[in-house]
């Protein structure tokens, strides 16, 4: 049993696309829960079309359905997980009824869905940004993961909680620490034992305190806190929900600095232009898969002329600054990173190489790497702390629909194009076209338009102008965009900077908008 939530993976995840298509020829079912009738959902047994922000409606009627069912794991629940009676005091009021209307999945469906995924032997639950660009980000992946210690589908073989990753290593930023309030190894910069040990290792003092998100950051600057800023591999200027501000705040700093592979239109308001190495190609490292998978990373082909590594341009930048820290070798700072967190300990280069690569937790040489990373939770006695329930509220996107912006455009990635299209713009490719309006036919007909006539599209922050272009996967009143061509339609320009508070994520996946046909002049 496989649960896509808010991922259209056949396009944004193509490669781990293979492994679902390779599970359902095994007899696994698919069940896709999105807003579109998505790519995706041509091999799912269900597509559950639900209204864009009402995950948690959704998911709080499922858990209701599999505790009325009598479906709970009952004996995991009481082993290994806390919380559980205020979990069900709130989940009870999310009837099937009240469900289908804040969704619009038809609650028969809901039904379906809530038994068959805890009936299954093993289930996984994958999600992505679908479920993260929201205000209420953290909750929504509250919502899930209360799912998979309500049946048990955790920790097991075959069953567990996916959260797809958007770049490659983003798993392994988070693992070195490009959180900011974690440490390498994903040790609290608040705990004064674990802090210390750095401390100790790097001989300094390390502030005591989190720091910012990227969210934080423009706030910051916006406070004047924030003048100077070090931007790696990042194109905020195109990727902020709301463009107009961040342009205004990156150009306002007292000095950017940024480095990267590409020259973007984050570069093009720098101070200063570092150009980096292709971390692929150019480096030597580690990257971390979404399995937790560490696997070695060898340099093939030497940078161009006036192109260096990200590490050797750090440490430079540190002699710069009165440190010096030697010779810039990545086997070095992974032994650093092994000797620092206990999580990384038992994985040596040799280790890498000879099993071509090892999950984390890897605690010494000796250690296999953990399978599954909450197994734990199945060991009598168990073995640390209690998994905890979340109790989690539906709330609508902040940006609501009304007569005078009566469509809700949502916004994702095409298979052929990536993010903000830095990476991929400058490639040709058979599959790509024009960046496009998508509706619906029924709306299309509505608005007395026809495909690849140009419409105006308005948000309550600004407007663009685009080719329409109707996708029966739409339902009437959804409408979807990418942030792929900025130079054709500035999506970012429409979209609202709601922020959720603990993660710093914007809502680019609900934007109340109105359409009004275009003409020149």
């Amino acid at each position: 049993m496989i649960l896509l939530w808010g991922s259209n993976a056949r396009e944004t995840h193509p490669i781990f696309f293979h492994h679902v298509l390779k599970g359902l020829r095994n007899g696994a079912r698919l069940y896709v829960i999105d807003p579109r009738r998505t790519s995706s959902a041509q091999w799912a047994d269900a597509w559950l079309g639900l209204h864009v922000g009402s995950d948690i409606a959704l998911a709080n009627a499922v858990a209701r359905e599999i505790i009325a069912s009598g479906l709970a794991h009952n004996r995991f629940i009481e082993h290994a997980t806390s919380g559980v009676d205020a979990y069900r005091e709130c989940v009870e009021k999310y009837t099937l009824e009240r469900a289908e209307q804040e969704t619009g999945v038809p609650a028969e469906l809901i039904r379906t869905m809530a038994h068959a995924y805890a009936k299954a032997d093993r289930a996984i639950i994958c999600w992505t940004l679908g479920i993260t660009e929201h205000h209420n980000a953290v909750d929504n992946v509250l919502s899930l993961i209360n799912l998979g210690l309500l049946t048990g589908h955790v920790g097991r073989y075959g069953s567990g909680l996916n959260p797809l990753r958007g770049q490659n290593n983003v798993q392994g930023g988070g693992d070195m620490g490009a959180i900011p309030d974690r440490l390498p190894g994903f040790q609290h910069v608040e705990n004064d034992e674990l802090r210390e040990n750095f401390e100790r290792a790097w001989g300094c003092k390390i502030p005591p305190k989190k720091g910012w998100h990227l969210s934080g950051m423009f706030d910051a600057m916006e406070r004047g806190e924030l003048t100077t800023l070090y931007v790696l591999g990042e194109n905020p200027a195109d990727s902020e929900a709301d463009r107009h501000r961040a342009l205004k705040l990156l150009g306002g700093l007292e000095f950017l600095v940024v480095q990267d592979l590409f020259y973007t239109n984050t570069a093009a308001l720098a101070d200063v232009v570092l150009p980096a190495a292709a971390g692929w190609c150019e480096s030597e490292g580690t990257v971390t898969s979404s399995e937790r998978r560490v696997q070695r990373v060898r340099r093939v082909v030497p940078p161009p002329e006036g192109v260096r590594d990200d590490i050797d341009v750090i440490y430079e930048l540190a002699r710069r600054l009165g440190h010096d820290w030697g010779e810039p070798r990545a086997e070095c700072i992974w032994n650093e990173v092994r000797a620092l967190s206990p999580m990384n300990g038992g994985m040596s280069y040799r280790r890498l190489e000879d099993s071509g690569g090892l999950q984390w937790p890897c605690y010494d040489e000796s250690h296999p790497g953990e399978i599954f990373l909450h197994g734990r939770l199945w060991q009598e006695p168990l073995v640390g702390p209690r998994a905890p329930f979340s109790v989690v509220e539906f709330e609508p996107p902040v940006d609501q629909l009304d007569e005078e912006y009566p469509i809700r455009l949502t916004t994702g990635r095409r298979l052929d194009s990536y993010n903000t299209g830095v990476q991929t713009g400058h490639y040709s490719s058979p599959l790509r076209r024009e960046e496009t309006l998508d509706i619906s036919p029924e709306d299309g007909a509505s608005y007395d338009v026809k495909e690849g006539q140009r419409v105006r599209v308005i948000s309550r922050r600004g407007s663009v102008t685009a080719p329409v272009r109707f996708d029966p996967g739409l339902r009437r009143g959804l409408a979807f965009l990418t942030v792929h061509f900025h130079d054709q339609v500035p999506t970012n320009e429409l979209t609202i900077d709601a922020v959720d508070p603990k993660s710093g994520t914007s809502e680019f996946k609900a934007t109340a908008i109105r359409i009004e046909k275009y003409q020149e002049n």
